[in-house]
């Protein structure tokens, strides 16, 4: 599925487009797409169609229409935080074939500082180049004031079918491939009670909202055309389940600092720099772990992790 809008120029252009025909409808889904540039994810000799509303695909490298992640995105209903259930508790996402981390990318600018963010691929060269394109984008795009809001992916190399669904659970999943109708009851399994998950199955969009333990509830939403899931192979089979990313608190110095910087301001942040102060105050008040180079890592099923700060946001470490 693709071509419902016209090319934009740039990606401005694009997502007025889509907004124009309804495909976005919510301001901050737009906002989120707005922030994150369709055209950084493509090879530069395909940057001439980066704002066409079409797939693309080369190699292993593949994005999908901008049409499917506009709907997607705003299907998943995603919300910043529970606080009115448990303070500084977000929801939790995970992108069944998160390729370029394009779609992981905006839905991290959706959950907030304390939601989950987690995608899996099948191909490790995928898992760099997504890898690689997050640390532009942490480096160069995400101003001050949007960064503190942002959740970052965490990418895990592996086959999904690999992953153990009584392990943990999430409140949206989306699956970027074909799922067969053998392997329909395992991602429902995956879901949180109220939970969503969108994913192509019978050559339908479908959107499955949990009820309870044992009721979901389906609704068709597009026709598309998806490449079909890989299977686990028989190697596979023989491989430890694949155990994705613990999740842990936010440090109270990590909280703190947010709360800080949030009461503070872009403007006032931005003098700050340029104040006498001593450095390490000033160090406290400017830091941002989310464009720290070394916080961006990936991830391999299976491996002894470390974390380099109690917190549910922060990157894990090969």
């Amino acid at each position: 599925m693709g071509g419902v809008v016209s090319s934009g120029e740039d990606n401005d252009e694009l997502i007025d487009n889509l907004k124009k025909v309804d495909y976005l409808r919510t301001p901050s889904v737009e906002k989120a797409f707005r922030s994150v540039d369709r055209g950084h994810y493509y090879l530069e000799e395909y940057q001439e169609n980066a704002y066409c509303d079409m797939a693309w695909k080369q190699g292993n490298l593949h994005i999908s229409a901008a049409c499917i992640y506009a709907e997607v995105a705003e299907r998943l209903m995603i919300q910043p935080d529970y606080r009115h259930v448990i303070p500084f508790k977000g929801q939790s996402f995970l992108n069944i074939g998160s390729g370029t981390g394009y779609l992981s990318t905006v839905i991290g600018n959706l959950l907030g500082p304390f939601g989950v963010n987690h995608g899996i691929e099948l191909h490790l060269d995928v898992v760099e180049y997504a890898k690689s394109k997050l640390k532009e984008y942490l480096i160069m795009y995400c101003n001050d004031e949007d960064i503190i809001d942002f959740c970052n992916p965490i990418f895990v190399h592996g086959n999904c079918f690999r992953i153990n669904p009584s392990a943990r659970r999430y409140d949206r999943i989306y699956v970027g491939a074909a799922c067969p109708e053998e392997s329909y009851d395992f991602f429902k399994q995956l879901l949180n009670i109220n939970g969503y998950l969108i994913m192509p199955f019978n050559d339908k969009l479908i959107r499955v909202r949990r009820l309870d333990e044992n009721n979901w509830e389906c609704e068709e939403m597009l026709d598309v055309a998806f490449l079909p899931l890989i299977p686990a192979s028989a190697n596979d089979n023989d491989l430890p389940h694949i155990q994705m990313p613990a999740c842990k608190p936010h440090s109270l110095r990590s909280l703190c600092r947010r709360t800080i910087r949030k009461a503070l301001g872009k403007s006032i942040l931005n003098k700050i720099k340029e104040l006498d102060l001593p450095p390490t105050l000033k160090n406290y008040l400017c830091y941002n772990r989310n464009t720290r180079k070394d916080r961006i890592r990936t991830i391999s099923g299976g491996s002894d992790l470390d974390r380099n700060e109690s917190n549910g946001n922060d990157q894990l470490v090969k």
